[in-house]
């Protein structure tokens, strides 16, 4: 059985439910600075974190969106459960450092070693999750060159990294323990557009 049909499923399942993605307001930024990708030994690990969300996927072909709740640790271990508007799971996804695994909703498992060829070969859309584990947190992949606008906060309004286009636009309101977050972040590549929205942030 070809496991695209769970594209078909999930498209069909959320065809009433997918959020048409809006153009938001071009806001000129304050500066832009180049960053060269690091070093080897400067490369940092992104902090732990636990958040649960809304997603939705927009290509040529297909437009569907839904929920998610990703949990990171440490040392590139990740795992993502995406889920339908009803609250089904759509697919697991799991990561650590000997590889990927996804698993659909009908129970069938998939390996590789990378999450964006496996999720577009299953999923039929690419998950960036080697830079967005940094990208969701508002801070450039070390991997990289990357090009940040800021505003006239400091916070960062746009990425532009691998090919991606990471526009942020709204923030969590800084606790007296934790920083201000990314709350809403528009992710381009080509013609694929991943809209998230963080519902709820853990970061440690």
């Amino acid at each position: 059985m070809h496991y695209r049909i769970l594209i078909y499923f999930f498209v069909i399942v959320l065809a009433g439910c997918a959020t048409t993605p809006q153009q938001s307001t071009v806001i000129k930024p304050a500066k832009t600075v180049i960053i060269e990708a690091a070093v080897e030994e400067q490369k940092i690990d992104t902090a732990r974190f636990n958040i649960l969300g809304r997603i939705a996927v927009q290509d040529r072909s297909q437009s569907s969106s839904g929920s998610f709740r990703w949990k990171h640790w440490p040392a590139t271990n990740d795992e993502i459960i995406l889920f339908t508007p009803l609250g089904q799971v759509v697919a697991e996804i799991s990561r650590n450092p000997q590889g990927v695994r996804l698993i659909t909703s009908k129970l069938e498992a998939f390996y590789a070693e990378d999450v964006e060829g496996l999720t577009q070969e299953v999923l039929g859309w690419r998950l960036p999750l080697s830079s967005l584990q940094y990208w969701i947190q508002g801070v450039h992949s070390p991997f990289a060159r990357a090009e940040k606008d800021f505003n006239e906060k400091d916070q960062v309004i746009t990425i532009r990294q691998d090919g991606w286009e990471i526009h942020y636009s709204s923030y969590t309101v800084a606790q007296a323990n934790q920083p201000s977050l990314p709350r809403r972040l528009d992710l381009t590549y080509d013609s694929l557009r991943i809209k998230l929205i963080v519902d709820e942030w853990k970061a440690e």
